[in-house]
């Protein structure tokens, strides 16, 4: 397996793992406490999406500034996906609050969409990080 392909199968690995665990930590019922528990969802996925960096670059997010990821993915793309991301983060929230009121399967259907939201944005960062790496690295590319 090429090292790209290897680079691939764990940013996989690693949104898989992040969007299960979402999942269950989602499927509990928590009545009024939803919104903080987003936070904590929140901070899951940044997690995800520097562990998928380092995959990719073998640096820390964090050392890399922000505003040149906010440059190289355009400020306009970086807001609009901010903005749904929060958006989609507050949307799940209240249908949480909603479904708690349910029983288990609304609480199973709110977890498939906490691990399903987390997936999403996961795998779309993935695809950004595996595109600036095959900019960087042509000859790589060329052997998957």
């Amino acid at each position: 397996m090429s090292k790209l392909g290897k680079k691939r199968l764990e940013a996989t690995s690693v949104i898989v793992t992040c969007a299960l665990g979402n999942a269950s930590v989602s499927v509990a019922p928590t009545p009024g406490v939803e919104l903080p528990k987003q936070f904590l969802l929140t901070a899951s996925d940044i997690l995800m999406y520097s562990r998928i960096w380092k995959t990719y670059f073998e640096e820390d997010l964090s050392s890399k500034g922000i505003l040149d990821i906010l440059t190289e993915l355009g400020l306009v793309c970086a807001v609009g996906a901010g903005t749904g991301y929060v958006v989609s983060k507050a949307s799940t929230a209240v249908l949480k609050e909603i479904i708690n009121w349910t029983g288990p399967l609304g609480w199973g259907v709110t977890a498939a969409v906490a691990g399903s939201v987390s997936a999403m944005f996961g795998a779309a960062w993935a695809l950004y990080c595996d595109k600036t790496y095959q900019q960087k690295h042509p000859q790589e590319s060329a052997e998957f």
